[in-house]
């Protein structure tokens, strides 16, 4: 029996998805839930997209083998910045990582001079003037099959530099901005510096012709910085079917 958790979780108070020796991670707290539930030794995840240190989700996905957990049971031992939202039976055999088809993320962005007090860790808060249609602009020239090289550290594991984007867009209201973007694979800090060199197009520090170039397999020096981790948002796994 194959089972599959939707988790929403916090990314302030963790060390990213991934277990690691001596610090707090999501995947060791919800494996130990899952283990007392299910009252077994351990409860191997398989997750869709691990995310960094400070990183958030709205639609984690992950797989086990074993029955599916009461939600409520589950949610009762999770800590308060972790929740599952479903816990479902999945044909045999389902991996939550290799069966997923696409992964879709948000980041979203403050525009206002006072810092948040609310959001803070959750949101970048940008102070500065920036041109929404340019972002748009920005957006537009990822969909498709792209290299992005430019986009992720120097130093990686990734042998493989294009992704194909489905679908990315900037949305506002009022003060707030959100970036939406599907692929079928991200790479490390892609969306990130995909944000930051964005907002640098935004704010007439580089010419949207420049952003461009980069997406043709530039080096990383070429592009802008990373943006902080606390406005990157997994907001969903599609499996045959798109998020957005």
């Amino acid at each position: 029996m194959t089972s599959r958790i939707v988790l929403e979780y916090d990314g302030r108070g963790f060390a990213g998805w991934a277990r690691q020796p001596g610090r707090r991670t999501v995947q060791e707290d919800v494996e130990r839930a899952l283990a007392v539930v299910l009252r077994r030794d351990a409860v191997p995840l398989t997750v869709a997209g691990r995310t960094d240190t400070g990183v958030h989700a709205l639609g984690q996905v992950c797989s086990y083998e074993g029955e599916a957990a009461a939600v409520a049971s589950l949610n009762a031992l999770l800590p308060r910045d972790v929740a599952a939202l479903s816990c479902d039976p999945v044909p045999n055999g389902f991996d939550a990582r290799r069966d997923a088809t696409s992964r879709a993320y948000c980041y979203r962005v403050l525009l206002r001079r006072g810092r948040p007090a609310l959001d803070a860790g959750r949101v970048l808060h940008w102070p500065h003037a920036v041109t929404i249609q340019a972002l748009r602009e920005c957006a537009s020239a990822l969909v498709g099959i792209r290299d992005f090289t430019a986009f992720t550290p120097t130093q990686t594991e990734h042998t493989r530099f294009e992704r194909e984007v489905y679908a990315a867009l900037w949305k506002r209201d009022g003060d707030q901005l959100e970036f939406w973007i599907e692929a079928d694979a991200f790479m490390r800090h892609m969306n990130r510096v995909l944000v930051g060199t964005m907002l640098e197009v935004g704010g007439g520090r580089r010419p949207i012709e420049d952003f461009v170039a980069l997406l043709r397999g530039a080096p990383r020096e070429r592009a802008g910085p990373t943006a902080p981790p606390g406005g990157l948002y997994l907001a969903g796994v599609g499996y045959g079917e798109r998020v957005l």
